[in-house]
């Protein structure tokens, strides 16, 4: 199919956007480094990474004061992204020792938070963190070889893929993605999805390299997100819920909240829309979705965005991560082709960094967006 092989996958071409807008290589490649040094290694009003020890190190969620699974195998992509070995190491190491579980109902799991020296907060995992190191290490193998293990990455990888679609079956347990419907839930054991989850991109990849027997599974996983995210995102808005049922309806969850809504997590469905477009271009409804998505935020000035309604209308409520909801409108422009693209190219890389308390989310999804629209988030 002609369309299918556009895609940098099949190309080995990354589009870079910032240059497509008149930015030079020079510059691009030096607002990329600082932002990695920033985080890094920067002041502490802006950096989330902390080495700790002489192997290990961790990405602190600022606002909350901890370890996520979600921050650590985002800082592992981040890392096998910019060829950043001891950092991915040191990363690894510490989910490796202290996040992994080593047996029970949730083996091989990750609890999904924990404080800054190690101590576990909770024992359970959140699947977005499973999908993210299991692609980060299957990068790094790519990337740099298998080592000794924990470091051995490529077996690392299937071991966690293996566990998010077999657990249970030989005792307690629950796998990571609903076997009926092929679609990842919030928790192992709920009976429901949130759409920022779904990466059929990753999906794709998986398909490759997991456990020969799970291949199959992998490429209708990627088929199934793809389908689903249709349903989850409004036909007019482009918005979508942080929670949502199988059937893509918001999901009526009330044990901490009202997930019902656009807020924090679904910032990030935009950006994975347009990444699985950039990698794969499989869906022309990602092109629409995009351009849906840029309109309804064209008016609105980022020091006003808020919750929102998935059809559009406005809380009181502020964002809490402002820079990261404008990162995302940003990725959106690799897959959007409407007017609204390259103003939001321009006015993300005017945008600095987020310091302060609040910086951890908003400066991942930065850093993400920055690799993308510079045709940096790559297939290794």
């Amino acid at each position: 199919m002609e369309m299918t092989a556009s895609g940098a996958f099949y190309t080995g071409q990354y589009r870079n956007l910032f240059q497509e807008i008149g930015y030079t290589n020079e510059q691009i490649d030096a607002k990329l480094r600082q932002a990695w040094s920033d985080l890094f290694d920067g002041d502490e009003d802006t950096r989330i990474y902390y080495p700790l020890g002489d192997d290990m190190g961790y990405l602190l969620d600022t606002g909350n004061l901890d370890v996520r699974t979600e921050g650590m195998s985002y800082g592992m992509m981040m890392a096998v992204q910019m060829n950043k070995k001891d950092e991915f190491d040191r990363l690894w190491k510490f989910s490796k020792t202290f996040m992994q579980h080593t047996e029970g109902r949730y083996k091989h799991y990750f609890a999904w938070h924990c404080k800054p020296d190690g101590t576990r907060l909770s024992e359970g995992p959140a699947p977005d963190g499973e999908e993210f190191y299991a692609l980060a290490l299957l990068f790094a193998s790519n990337r740099w070889g298998d080592g000794p293990s924990p470091f051995d990455y490529s077996n690392q990888a299937r071991i966690i893929l293996r566990a998010c679609l077999h657990q249970g079956e030989q005792g307690e347990g629950d796998p990571m993605w609903d076997p009926a419907t092929k679609l990842i839930k919030f928790i192992p054991e709920s009976p429901f999805s949130d759409p920022s989850y779904h990466l059929p991109h990753f999906y794709e990849l998986f398909a490759l390299y997991a456990d020969e027997q799970d291949r199959p599974f992998w490429k209708e996983a990627a088929a199934a997100s793809r389908a689903y995210l249709h349903t989850a995102c409004h036909p007019e808005t482009g918005l979508s819920p942080e929670y949502a049922n199988y059937d893509g309806t918001p999901a009526d969850v009330q044990r901490h909240g009202d997930y019902r809504h656009f807020f924090s997590d679904a910032y990030r469905t935009a950006a994975n829309i347009a990444l699985d477009w950039e990698w794969f271009r499989r869906d022309p409804w990602q092109v629409e979705q995009s351009n849906r998505l840029q309109h309804f935020f064209r008016e609105i000035e980022v020091d006003d965005y808020r919750r929102y309604t998935i059809d559009g209308t406005p809380f009181e409520e502020a964002a809490l991560h402002p820079i990261g909801l404008l990162a995302t409108n940003a990725a959106a422009s690799l897959a959007a082709d409407g007017p609204d693209a390259e103003h939001f190219a321009r006015l993300f890389w005017d945008t600095p960094l987020r310091t302060g308390q609040r910086r951890y989310y908003d400066n991942c999804l930065y850093f993400f967006s920055l690799l993308a629209l510079s045709g940096n988030y790559r297939i290794y």
